[in-house]
């Protein structure tokens, strides 16, 4: 997957010397903890969460004085286990925590760390209510459903004007978040989709699926999921002689979906403006995954937030360790902050502010190769 990382030097020098500003009495070890799925469907995200993570605190402690310690835990992408893992936190005296990565788990976490003062700021996590609840401990540095299904929409409502399209979602709180903001967004057009279906995650008989997208002649088909599914769906598609445009949001990133080759040319899917890739660490590294490269940099910026307002927020203990998380969190609120990712400030509900949506369109590459390339769809 390409991604940028040209600015990221001139990104850095001026965080860590922000850090490295901190006074000399606050030499406590600040503690952050990760919550990330490291096994399950999602292993491979909650490796890339892991290793931006881990980059991140080994950065700033070589940048110094401050000293941060990570924790990882693997949630298993289980609401209830990322639930459990919050409150370990709290009771270990971690109130800092990066993730975890599946929305249904971030609610179970943050809702477990409200009660403790322990402060989530969660990278990839879009499902749209989700920031809505009231929660004053909860940040997110993912574009949301609502945006990615309304640039979705608005796209279809246009590439498609006059001809009928599916919605399809792989019944996940993610995918039915993305799937019924797109339906609303379509609604509000006066469009009205043809066909709106749900399959099981992993299910591998798209035949009656197919059928019916066949049989209401669509010529797009919005899928809410992620990569091996709408693979799955493409290849059935293809197979079927149904030659339907595939619209979706990044969830589709990975190996999964650009090993389809020429199958998957044309696909057309929203997200953020790329992130710029980190650079190699000095430590050896397991070789990077697309899903890796696609939320390492999210964990990585979500350590320099805490970094950079637990400073702001004077909300470290020099002395004990102790982080007061109401203090931490309303230095988030209050600042804007630089980041791997660029400037970031976040709205009075944590949600990412002017978080911004591209669409992007897969093609054949010389080599043969599924990759997104950084193209826009023809208007």
């Amino acid at each position: 997957m390409r991604a940028r990382s040209a600015t990221l030097g001139l990104i850095l020098c001026p965080i860590f010397g922000l850090i490295g500003s901190l006074p000399a009495a606050a030499q406590a070890t600040a503690r952050i903890g990760l919550s990330a799925p490291l096994t399950g469907p999602d292993a491979a995200f909650g490796q890339g969460l892991r290793l931006g993570a881990e980059q991140a605190v080994a950065d700033l402690n070589r940048a110094g004085p401050q000293r941060f310690a990570l924790t990882v835990a693997d949630d298993g992408g289980d609401p209830r286990q990322a639930g459990a893992i919050a409150a370990r936190f709290a009771t270990d005296g971690i109130s800092m925590v990066v993730g975890p990565f599946e929305s249904a788990a971030v609610a179970a976490a943050a809702a477990a760390g409200e009660r403790a003062g322990t402060v989530v700021i969660a990278p990839g996590a879009t499902y749209g209510p989700l920031t809505g609840r009231g929660l004053w401990n909860l940040f997110r540095l993912g574009t949301g459903d609502p945006q990615q299904g309304r640039a979705a929409a608005d796209y279809l409502a246009k590439a498609f004007a006059g001809r009928p399209v599916a919605i399809v979602s792989d019944q996940t709180t993610f995918g039915r978040s993305l799937a019924d903001a797109v339906a609303g967004r379509l609604h509000e057009l006066d469009r009205r989709e043809a066909v709106f279906e749900g399959i099981d995650r992993g299910t591998r008989d798209f035949g009656p699926l197919v059928a019916r997208l066949s049989a209401a002649k669509v010529a797009a088909v919005y899928f809410g999921g992620l990569g091996p599914d709408a693979a799955g769906l493409v290849r059935a598609m293809r197979e079927a002689r149904l030659g339907a445009t595939l619209v979706a949001s990044d969830g589709i990133l990975g190996a999964a979906f650009a090993a389809l080759g020429p199958a998957g040319e044309g696909t057309v899917m929203t997200m953020p403006p790329d992130p710029p890739r980190l650079p190699e660490g000095r430590a050896p590294r397991p070789p990077r995954s697309p899903e890796a490269d696609a939320v390492a940099t999210g964990a990585y910026a979500a350590v320099q937030l805490f970094a950079q307002a637990l400073d702001r927020g004077r909300a470290l203990d020099g002395r004990t360790g102790r982080v007061d998380g109401r203090k931490l969190a309303q230095a988030l609120h209050d600042g804007g902050f630089k980041t791997v990712l660029g400037p970031v400030a976040f709205d009075g509900r944590g949600d990412l502010s002017g978080g911004a949506v591209v669409l992007r369109v897969w093609r054949r590459m010389p080599d043969g190769r599924l990759d997104y390339a950084g193209q826009e769809p023809p208007s």
